[in-house]
């Protein structure tokens, strides 16, 4: 049986050696600009990781409470011209 320890850690050290030189060789463009469409703003994903992923949640959880108001708003006016035909 070959030494398969030994070839995975070699496999390991390329694949690390691989991603920092991609990392290095070729920065990740960032969004500086806001975009407003319509009223609607898209935020700015500039800084760190951290930061733009607590943007896109915020932003995410947003957008889902703006569609449960709705969805709410459109029930509660299909029971108001529902309920006096059904107590007729």
């Amino acid at each position: 049986m070959r030494d398969w320890k030994s070839e995975l850690d070699a496999l390991v050290a390329e694949a690390m050696a691989f991603a920092l030189k991609v990392e290095i060789g070729q920065p990740r463009p960032q969004l500086k600009e806001v975009i407003d469409r319509d009223g609607v703003s898209l935020p700015d994903y500039g800084g760190s990781e951290r930061d733009q992923i607590r943007k896109r949640v915020e932003s995410f959880k947003a957008h889902q409470e703006r569609f449960m108001r709705e969805r709410e708003e459109y029930a509660n006016s299909l029971l108001r011209r529902i309920r006096p035909i059904t107590k007729a």
